[in-house]
């Protein structure tokens, strides 16, 4: 069914036949799900963010198909994209929600968790097939799909050759070298900071790692500063507030082992901040969530509209994978949640996964076409699961951890749904654009799932055993805000007078017209983090403002996001590794910091000059 109306016609004709779904593509695509749905588990459980492997994964293709192998079909390219993408949603849905099984010290076994990465991510793929008619062709010039259509872009100037991979490979190494060294060697800290004299409590501090370098540069100055302006208000603000409050306050979360002025600035960000934050990023998810509802309901009419007028399709660009198979693998999944041992939540969980797995799959296959996958409120549709799942648990009487344990494993099934459906909605749109050929593109996330899952819970366990989820090297924010959420709910425990001035501090900061959630996510999160995501946001903006050329700005920006890309993953990659070592009990320590933190800030500052040279300097090297 081409889209008749706007006279859209594909890169490749529908009548061209190119190598596509080859054991090539699979083999390199299920490998890149691997390596970045690992580096995004880091990430996520680091910082509450993850980034799109879709853009990366694309360039590693070109650079290996094209640059080393000389194959020359740019829908083979897609196909590793498609898959390679698959392995950071799932990564992003189960960061989200299952280390909150840890907290409890309910651990779940390996099988437990690749399950649930399995069957939420087939959900959501089987789910979003029947909405693609209508959301990706006939929707097409209406929704831009932000992510999807700059990877079609991308992969179509790729035609040219795969020289951009490289810069993915540089940044890659430099930023395993730099965390090697830094966390593995441990020739410098990678955590400074320093307390303003004569205001009690009051510190700024900063994490000098290259993932947090990157993930400024990606999201920009504006999303960044939001972020930092909530750090600010924590630790510049609620922090030295409550310790000049003193003793007046330790009667708020009893008992309190130690009195308030007693405690460091870290202690009272731990017990009281903490739920601050976590008010403010549920409050702010929620309103995403329902600022989201006119797309929610307007998704659903045209949804119904677009099943109704299925037909048998005859051009290969149009066919996907078949009704009846869709509707089979829909039900043997639900079969499965319902009555596998390994997935704790009984029939009622099952029933209540499909009925919010159908609804958030649509939602968030529609609203990444219009806001992008970046700002999909996943978070906020996770939230609300959790809070109806927990209240028809305690209803039917599945109560303390045995009814903990059973909403965050529906809320992690269903989170990880609606994160798939949104990468596959935006790799369809990819795909779209170049001609792919759709079913082959939904078979390929079901491998690239397959593949991410089988590895993810090795991950989890990894990083949990060497740093602890919910520690200050990896704070588990979102998973952290889900156990809040359940346990709140389930015990009636959760010390709301700070969750309400976390919810209020995000409704002010929404009634200003400016969004809340990164806001409310920078609270949250220590100032460390905040600040070298700033340095990348500012670097980003610097490069914005200096280059009028819009032509060479996009090519710059692309170059910066490239390496930035490659920083993230590099560092994700050999904090893994780190933790496989430390679980081992094997140390590459040669020094107890020897550069101290100020070689470690020079370091970090060189790390981030690289950075502006790919991002100001490369390209017009190469174009002279």
């Amino acid at each position: 069914m081409e889209n008749k109306s706007n006279n859209f016609k594909p890169f490749v004709p529908a009548d061209k036949v190119l190598k596509e779904f080859s054991p090539v593509s699979i083999i390199l695509g299920m490998l890149i799900a691997v390596v970045f749905g690992g580096a995004n588990a880091y990430l996520g459980l680091k910082v509450g963010l993850t980034i799109s492997a879709s853009i990366p994964a694309a360039v590693i293709s070109m650079g290996i198909l094209r640059g080393i192998m000389r194959r020359k079909s740019i829908l083979e390219n897609n196909m590793v994209q498609t898959i390679g993408s698959a392995g950071e949603s799932l990564a992003a849905g189960v960061i989200f929600t299952v280390p909150a099984l840890f907290l409890w010290d309910a651990a779940p076994t390996y099988m437990t968790v690749f399950l649930m990465a399995l069957l939420g991510g087939f959900l959501g793929i089987v789910m979003m097939v029947p909405l693609r008619k209508f959301l990706i062709v006939q929707e097409h010039g209406k929704l831009p799909y932000p992510e999807g259509t700059a990877c079609a872009d991308i992969l179509i100037a790729g035609e040219e050759g795969g020289s951009k991979a490289a810069t993915v490979f540089i940044g890659l190494g430099v930023g395993a070298l730099y965390k090697f060294i830094a966390d593995g060697l441990k020739l410098f800290p990678t955590e400074i900071e320093w307390e303003i004299p004569k205001f009690k409590n009051a510190a700024v501090g900063a994490d000098i790692l290259p993932a947090l370098l990157g993930v400024g540069f990606i999201i920009g100055p504006r999303i960044a500063a939001m972020m930092l302006a909530g750090a600010i208000l924590g630790w510049l603000g609620f922090i030295p507030l409550i310790s000049i409050m003193g003793d007046t306050a330790s009667s708020m979360i009893p008992p309190a082992s130690k009195l308030i002025h007693e405690m460091n600035f870290w202690e009272i960000w731990n017990r009281y901040i903490r739920y601050i934050g976590a008010g403010a990023v549920a409050f702010a998810g929620i309103i995403s969530l329902v600022k989201s509802l006119p797309i929610i309901f307007s998704s659903f009419v045209s949804a119904l509209k677009g099943l109704k007028a299925d037909r048998s399709a005859e051009l290969r660009t149009d066919k996907d994978l078949p009704m009846n198979i869709v509707l089979i693998l829909i039900v043997v999944i639900i079969v499965l949640i319902a009555f596998l041992p390994w997935i704790p939540t009984g029939i009622v969980g099952a029933i209540l996964i499909t009925i919010f797995a159908f609804f958030f799959v649509t939602v968030s296959s529609r609203i990444v076409g219009v806001v992008g996958s970046s700002s999909n409120p996943i978070s906020g549709m996770t939230i609300a699961t959790l809070l109806f799942t927990t209240i028809v648990l305690k209803a039917t009487g599945s109560t303390g951890l045995e009814g903990m344990i059973a909403a965050i494993t529906v809320g992690g099934i269903v989170c990880i749904a609606a994160a798939i459906a949104g990468d596959t909605s935006q790799d369809l749109k990819t795909g779209y654009i170049l001609g792919a050929t759709p079913w082959k593109q939904q078979l390929g996330e079901l491998l690239g799932v397959f593949a991410a899952a089988l590895t993810i819970g090795f991950v989890l366990v990894l990083l949990n055993d060497a740093y602890g989820f919910g520690s200050k090297e990896l704070a588990a924010p979102q998973a952290t805000l889900m156990k809040l959420v359940i346990e709140g709910v389930m015990n009636s425990n959760l010390p709301w007078g700070l969750v309400i001035v976390g919810a209020a501090s995000a409704l002010v900061i929404e009634l200003l017209g400016i969004a809340a959630l990164p806001f409310a996510v920078g609270l949250y999160l220590p100032i460390h983090l905040s600040t070298p995501i700033m340095l990348g946001g500012i670097i980003r903006g610097l490069l914005e403002k200096k280059e009028k050329d819009k032509d060479l700005l996009t090519k710059k920006a692309e170059s910066g996001i490239l390496y930035a890309s490659g920083l993230i993953a590099g560092e994700g990659l050999i904090g893994i590794i780190i933790a496989i070592f430390v679980t081992g009990g094997i140390s590459f320590a040669i020094g107890d910091h020897v550069l101290g933190h100020l070689g470690g800030l020079i370091v970090f500052l060189l790390l981030a000059a690289s950075l502006v040279y790919y991002a100001f300097y490369k390209v017009k090297k190469e174009k002279a």
